[in-house]
C-alpha cells in the first residue's frame, strides 16, 4: 500500500449555500483509497493585499496558516466559481498574499481545479485565468479531465446541496484518480 496522500481544497466562494463549498465537502467520498481530502484554512479574514501593509506589519497570521497548510499538503484542489469571467476577487487576494511569502508554498505543488457556476459554461474562463496564475506561482497544474459544473441549480439537491449529477460524479472520480497518480509522479511517492 502506498503512503496516503494529503490533499486540501481551497474554495473560492464565501457564500453559506455555495455550490462550490458543497462540492468540496463531498470530494472525500469520491477520493481514491490512498488519498485524504480536507478543507484548507479559510482566507476570508485576509485584508486586501497592500505591499506597504505587508512591509509595515508583516504577514497576517491567517496568511501564514494557509501557507503552512499548502506546504504540508501533497496537493491542492481549487473549487471555485467564476465571477465576471474571472477568478473571484477574494480568492485572487488570498493567492496574492500567499505568493509574497519568502518560502512560496505553491512552488512545485500539484494543483487541480474544479468549478461550479449557475451559468452554462461552468467556469471555464476562470479556470484559464487560474492556470495563468499557476505559471507565475510555479505550481504544477493537473490538466485533464477538467471539471466544469454548469447550471448548478439543476445538479445539486435544493435542501441538502448534495451533488446528484452521475456523469459529473464519474468525471470527478476520474479527475481525483488521475490527480493521485500525478501527485505521486511529481512528488516521487
Amino acid at each position: 500500500m502506498a503512503d496516503k496522500l494529503n490533499v486540501i481544497t481551497i474554495v473560492g466562494s464565501l457564500r453559506k449555500a455555495s455550490y462550490n463549498a458543497a462540492l468540496a465537502r463531498q470530494l472525500p467520498k469520491w477520493a481514491p483509497e490512498d488519498m485524504t481530502i480536507t478543507e484548507a484554512p479559510h482566507w476570508e479574514s485576509f485584508p486586501l493585499y497592500n505591499a506597504d501593509a505587508q512591509h509595515a506589519s508583516g504577514f497576517p497570521p491567517a496568511v501564514e496558516t494557509l501557507a503552512a497548510a499548502i506546504r504540508k499538503a501533497d496537493g491542492v484542489i481549487f473549487v471555485t466559481p467564476e465571477y465576471n469571467y474571472g477568478i473571484p476577487g477574494g480568492l485572487k487576494n488570498a493567492i496574492d498574499w500567499v505568493s509574497r511569502l519568502k518560502d512560496q508554498p505553491f512552488i512545485n505543488k500539484p494543483v487541480a481545479i474544479q468549478s461550479v457556476t449557475g451559468g452554462p459554461l461552468g467556469g471555464g474562463r476562470m479556470q484559464y485565468q487560474l492556470r495563468q496564475a499557476f505559471v507565475f506561482l510555479d505550481a504544477l497544474a493537473y490538466n485533464k479531465p477538467e471539471i466544469f459544473v454548469g447550471m448548478a441549480h439543476t445538479k445539486f439537491h435544493e435542501q441538502t446541496l448534495e451533488f446528484k449529477d452521475e456523469a459529473g460524479i464519474n468525471f470527478i472520480k476520474q479527475q481525483l484518480a488521475g490527480f493521485e497518480k500525478f501527485i505521486r509522479k511529481m512528488n516521487g511517492k
